[in-house]
């Protein structure tokens, strides 16, 4: 007896087919993890390439820094609250404490955005070419990485934010240009990113991730995985001396004398300003300099990644 004939919706496979490249489960499975690490890595090149950013000013520092007048009000309702709520006198002296905290350190948010702001008129006013500017650049989030991407907006620059997803804490400021608003997957390609066209590293009181990315900088500096004079600034003396013991490294054997010059401490943005400048501009100088060589400027390589050509015919 002949079996009945399946209706032909039902013989309609369940699997739509997609190209490799437009399957998102294959695109987002263990499977494919190299290639979303080489998209993060050759994606940004194809975003900044019509910008000519060629150099920037990276900014490092607490996420959790608030700017003055928001840790201001911050103490004001927590006055009020602790009189409002069933809490213990060690609880209220407790919450008290942490917003004057806030507060104490909320100079570090205006000195951030002040030193941006300046940056980036003096690049603004001194380099005519896009190509020969200093943009500024932070992680993409709150905190000091908002205080500089501001700064550089208020200056009328553009500035760039290389974000990571993270499950808390971590979202994009709105002071970043929209066009340079970066969100990677993997911290290590950020961090390419950050150094990759970094000219001075400015590192404000932070924590974990702030320590991360300073000693990932001073690492690479130091064993020379970088061509390039890169000066690097750690504001707040007082914190960095309290948390951070360079010369027992030293004292210990760990590292070498001279290698606590790597990075200068400040606490005035008239001076860390002068200094960011001074240095930059005679790495400028002493790289004209070598003869023969190629612009080391021109680290986008263009021409393979200009959106208007295309190679052979083909896409």
């Amino acid at each position: 007896m002949e079996e009945n004939i399946t209706p032909q919706e039902e013989r309609v496979p369940q699997f739509k087919h997609v190209k490799a490249y437009e399957n998102l489960d294959f695109l987002n499975s263990p499977a494919a993890r190299t290639i979303r690490v080489h998209c993060e890595m050759l994606e940004p090149y194809y975003r900044l390439y019509p910008y000519s950013i060629r150099k920037t000013l990276v900014f490092f520092g607490s996420a959790r820094t608030l700017p003055k007048i928001d840790a201001e009000e911050a103490l004001a309702r927590t006055h009020r609250k602790v009189n409002e709520l069933p809490l213990s006198e060690a609880e209220r002296r407790l919450r008290i404490a942490a917003a004057e905290r806030d507060v104490a350190n909320s100079h570090y948010y205006e000195m951030a955005r002040q030193l941006a702001f300046d940056l980036t008129k003096w690049s603004e006013e001194h380099f005519s070419n896009p190509a020969d500017r200093y943009y500024i650049c932070s992680g993409g989030g709150p905190g000091i990485m908002e205080a500089a991407n501001r700064g550089a907006y208020e200056a009328g620059g553009k500035s760039l934010g290389l974000g990571i997803h993270l499950p808390f804490e971590q979202k994009p400021n709105p002071f970043i240009s929209p066009e340079l608003d970066f969100e990677f997957r993997y911290f290590f390609i950020r961090k390419y990113w950050f150094l990759y066209l970094a000219h001075a590293l400015i590192a404000f009181p932070g924590g974990f991730g702030t320590m991360d990315e300073l000693f990932e900088m001073l690492t690479l500096v130091q064993t020379r995985k970088t061509p390039k004079k890169i000066p690097i600034v750690l504001f707040g003396r007082e914190f960095w001396e309290k948390i951070i013991n360079f010369n027992a490294f030293v004292e210990l054997g760990y590292i070498s004398p001279e290698d606590l010059d790597l990075f200068r401490y400040f606490d005035k943005v008239e001076d860390a300003r002068e200094y960011i400048i001074r240095e930059i501009t005679t790495e400028m100088v002493e790289s004209e300099k070598i003869p023969n060589r190629k612009d080391i400027e021109d680290m986008l390589q263009p021409h393979h990644l200009d959106p208007r050509r295309t190679h052979g015919g083909f896409r």
